[in-house]
């Protein structure tokens, strides 16, 4: 994958959690369903970018991956795992590989709709 970042790699290589393995799918879903996508290191967590912060890892959470989309309520479209109120940030759950798996092409949308809003 040629938009990987180094950095993002020696945090990985660091991070302990019992998830680890899920969290790398995810962020393989992230990094593959656009090209357009980059990742850096931003609030001590894996952050995944285009034009602007699409999501973060929360890198506290143990029990559950947790990725905070940060103007999730912005991304247009239905995503019905992106959970949360307010107007600003959403949130998806992992709790397996089997709902990593499952939620993968509605990741994917998500990624396409970010990069596609951001090109208008």
């Amino acid at each position: 994958m040629t938009n990987r970042n180094k950095e993002v790699d020696l945090w990985f290589q660091k991070y302990e959690h019992p998830l680890k393995k899920e969290m790398l799918a995810v962020r393989e879903i992230l990094l593959s369903a656009d090209k357009r996508m980059s990742e850096c290191i931003k609030w001590s967590s894996p952050t995944f970018t285009y034009e602007g912060n699409l999501a973060s890892f929360n890198p506290k959470t143990k029990k559950h991956i947790s990725l905070m989309f940060h103007t999730g309520a912005k991304i247009p479209g239905d995503f019905p795992s992106l959970v949360g109120g307010g107007d600003t940030a959403r949130y998806m759950t992992f709790e397996s590989a089997k709902e990593v798996k499952e939620k993968k092409k509605e990741l994917e949308k998500i990624v396409k709709a970010w990069c596609a809003e951001k090109e208008k």
